[in-house]
């Protein structure tokens, strides 16, 4: 029997028994639709922290000179992080030697950050992130300017009191009025709003345009750190193999400072995106490692129910097969037959799979935080599954209908 015949002949099987093929279908269909929808979710996860988490937060090719990890990936102890707490913090001095001891070419900012209030007309602001930095910082957190301008290298030197603002901050601040020239007040201290950086959205559901940015040196470093203290120096350099050697040189400018011996740890870190996604890379490699266990439990569940309802199917259709044996097919045919059934309903289970899994994965998409993005290989794979589970499940229905007797099938009642 020719193989369009053949899928012919199932489809229209399909459509006559509704019921028996939903049955038949439900355990691929769970197991295809789980395997789209979470390798969506994890293929969203591993563009989305590279991209936004660590390409954001961290900066590619970049690292932070701090005083302990602002991001920890493992277990802090509280003995780790009593030690932590104990070490010295960066001073302006600090900063100004590992950059100079740097030969590679680099872009570096200070910067230091808290949480405060602000206050326009009487509208005020709450747990907003005030950041003091010098003037490469928006060029090194890549933060274009949608209107006005980030402030100089004179300005940062004479501590000008001005602020570049996020886009969310200046919606709820100003109610769509144009911010720029208008005053701000930090802790009773007026700032000037010079620049308003474009929309940046939002990391995990949390936005990414509510704070202010000011001069290194403005009335701000009173209360975001100590004097003479920042909370890091920013170094971004070209290139990975340039930035190797930055740390490189950052670390031992950093030890020779803090005169430290060569079997003492440092009193410092040096922070990079690639923990961050080293992390992340365990924890998919872990998603990714039971995924197959999980789907394959829904398409073994799948492939038993289509193998039981194939067995009623040789029952209920044994006098058929008794006619078409007389009328001269050949065991091939009847077994093909049942198997470009099995195969097909499976097929249709996974087709209907994919496309549930794929509109779960737009739905987690624009309704949570978490991003989801669609790897064309689990499409093929998730189809691949479904008609493979079809023809494994129906061999032995299959083989017992190709071997029935014709006569005694053609005496057989229905």
């Amino acid at each position: 029997m020719p193989l369009f015949e053949a899928v012919r002949l199932a489809l229209q099987t399909i459509w006559t028994n509704k019921m028996k093929t939903a049955f038949s279908v439900i355990g691929v269909f769970i197991g295809v639709t789980f395997l789209i929808a979470v390798v969506s979710i994890v293929e969203g996860m591993n563009n989305y922290m590279v991209d936004r988490f660590a390409g954001t937060l961290l900066g590619i090719n970049t690292f932070h000179l701090r005083r302990f990890p602002n991001f920890q990936t493992g277990e802090v102890t509280p003995e780790m992080w009593r030690s932590w707490v104990r070490r010295p913090r960066i001073r302006y001095e600090d900063a100004d030697a590992v950059e100079a001891a740097i030969t590679v070419p680099h872009i570096a900012a200070w910067e230091s950050t808290a949480r405060a209030e602000l206050e326009y007309r009487g509208r005020i602001a709450r747990d907003i992130e005030v950041t003091a930095a010098t003037e490469r910082y928006f060029e090194i957190k890549d933060l274009p300017i949608e209107a006005g301008r980030p402030f100089s290298a004179q300005e940062v030197k004479a501590g000008a009191p001005v602020l570049v603002i996020g886009w969310e901050l200046g919606e709820r601040l100003f109610e769509g009025r144009d911010p720029l020239g208008r005053e701000v007040k930090i802790r009773g201290i007026p700032y000037r709003v010079i620049g308003v950086v474009e929309k940046q959205g939002n990391l995990f559901g949390i936005s990414l345009d509510k704070f202010a940015i000011t001069t290194a040196h403005a009335p701000a470093k009173r209360f975001v750190n100590p004097p003479g203290v920042v909370d890091a120096l920013i170094v971004k350099t070209g290139s990975q193999e340039e930035l190797d050697v930055a740390i490189t040189q950052a670390e031992a400018a950093m030890r020779t400072r803090r005169q430290l011996r060569p079997a003492e740890e440092n009193s410092f870190a040096i922070e990079t995106a690639d923990a961050v996604l080293d992390f992340w890379a365990k924890i998919n490699r872990v998603l990714m490692m039971a995924l197959p266990g999980l789907v394959s439990i829904s398409l073994v569940v799948g492939g038993i129910v289509i193998m039981n309802i194939m067995l009623m199917a040789v029952s209920e259709r044994t006098r058929e097969i008794g006619i078409r044996k007389s009328l001269g097919a050949r065991r091939r045919d009847i077994l093909s037959q049942f198997l470009v059934e099995s195969s097909t309903i499976s097929a249709v289970g996974a087709s209907i799979g994919v496309g549930v899994g794929l509109a779960a994965a737009a739905i987690v998409n624009a309704t949570t935080p978490l991003p989801a993005a669609v790897a064309p290989w689990s499409i093929a794979v998730g189809v691949g599954l479904g008609a493979g589970v079809g023809i494994i499940a129906g061999i032995y229905p299959a083989s017992r209908a190709a071997r029935l007797d014709p006569i005694a099938s053609m005496r057989q009642e229905t």
